[in-house]
């Protein structure tokens, strides 16, 4: 069985060309009024997905935008570092900053409001970084230039966004795993971009991901017994930690949802008082070489997190809305340099949403509603 490809950046990457794109098109963006009171202040759950269209083009970014804010109260961006833009200062003048307007604006004119990650690793290879410049290679997280290019893009991202949730590394765990010999130099780094958030936004809520179907030692995560969970790894980041979030993809390891224990999310309850997430998540509605998926398998999935850990949950990210139809993404991605193997990984994902490409809804769509109705 091939190692189950967690992650999905390209994703995030086709979807921030798009949104770039549409920026630079449409002049106006359209409009709905913000809510009276901001869904993070109202008590309740927040719910939302990734911004990625199911379709390479502009029209699919903007029909797909407004269908998620009919289903959603938020978007969550997943930020790449431009690691040689802000080595030196956060006020660099970056295409990346201008890049995200275009995407934040996109978002709050239909009503949505934004939480952003920070992610430097590369999510094909969570042993490794994302987009390091040459010179910078071989670097780790006590490399002075890494550090400070992280740190000064978060706070740049704070000044010009003000998100209420800041996720400062997605799935830091599996790199911890890879690399126990950094995990002080990440630490250290955290702690000091936290207390520097902090200092100029302290109602930002700081959190990072956790994986969770890794923390509980499954499948090829399997380092020891299965289920005997990982907290350490989240305990080494308290106090400074406001939200204990995770990322769960259960149908990569379970031969469909119905076989998620009734335990399995449950633990989080009682090894913290503070607010929980889900930052990403989900189950394909097809079932593939290595995945197991169907309609009810969907259902499933929401129905475990809501009954397990629904009432503590800040917010709730599912991964994609629509399906992608592969047709339109995988020609951009030969033309981004993407090989065959990571459009194969794309495709494992590409039946996670909860209606199919087309538009038409799947049964999981109405859980949702149902279940975001009553949070």
């Amino acid at each position: 069985m091939k190692r189950p490809p967690i992650k999905h950046p390209l994703l995030l990457i086709v979807a921030i060309l798009l949104l770039a794109a549409l920026a630079c098109e449409n002049s106006a963006a359209p409009t709905t009024a913000a809510p009276t009171v901001s869904v993070f202040d109202s008590g309740q759950t927040a719910f939302g997905f990734f911004p990625t269209p199911p379709e390479v083009s502009v029209e699919s970014v903007l029909k797909n935008m407004k269908a998620i804010s009919e289903h959603a109260d938020v978007a969550l961006f997943q930020q790449e570092i431009p690691w040689s833009d802000f080595i030196e200062s956060p006020d660099a003048d970056s295409k990346k900053i201008k890049d995200m307007r275009g995407m934040v604006e996109l978002a709050t004119g239909n009503g949505l409001e934004l939480i952003i990650v920070v992610d430097p690793l590369n999510g094909l290879n969570r042993r490794e970084f994302m987009g390091l410049p040459p010179e910078l290679a071989d670097g780790n997280f006590g490399t002075p230039e890494i550090r400070s290019a992280f740190k000064n893009y978060t706070l740049r991202l704070v000044d010009e966004f003000h998100p209420r949730y800041l996720g400062l590394s997605s799935e830091i765990n599996t790199y911890m795993d890879a690399h126990p010999d950094d995990v002080e130099n990440y630490l250290s780094l955290y702690r000091e971009t936290y207390a520097a958030v902090k200092a100029i936004a302290p109602e930002t809520q700081i959190f990072v991901t956790f994986q969770w179907d890794d923390l509980n030692n499954l499948g090829v995560f399997n380092e020891g017994t299965a289920y005997d969970v990982k907290w350490e790894q989240i305990e080494l980041f308290e106090p400074q930690l406001d939200v204990w979030a995770i990322s769960s993809y259960p149908c990569f390891f379970f031969d469909s949802a119905a076989d998620i224990p009734p335990d399995y999310y449950t633990p989080l309850l009682a090894h913290t008082d503070k607010p929980l997430a889900v930052a990403e998540g989900g189950c394909s509605s097809i079932d593939l070489e290595i995945q197991h998926g169907s309609y009810q398998g969907q259902v499933d999935y929401l129905n475990a997190i809501d009954s397990q850990i629904g009432e503590r949950l800040s917010f709730w990210i599912y991964l994609l809305y629509s399906d992608l139809n592969m047709d339109s993404f995988a020609p951009l991605m030969r033309e981004q340099g993407a090989g065959d193997d990571d459009i194969e990984t794309l495709s494992y994902f590409a039946s996670l949403g909860l209606i199919e490409a087309d538009g038409t809804p799947k049964p999981a769509l109405a859980v949702w509603d149902s279940i975001r109705e009553n949070h």
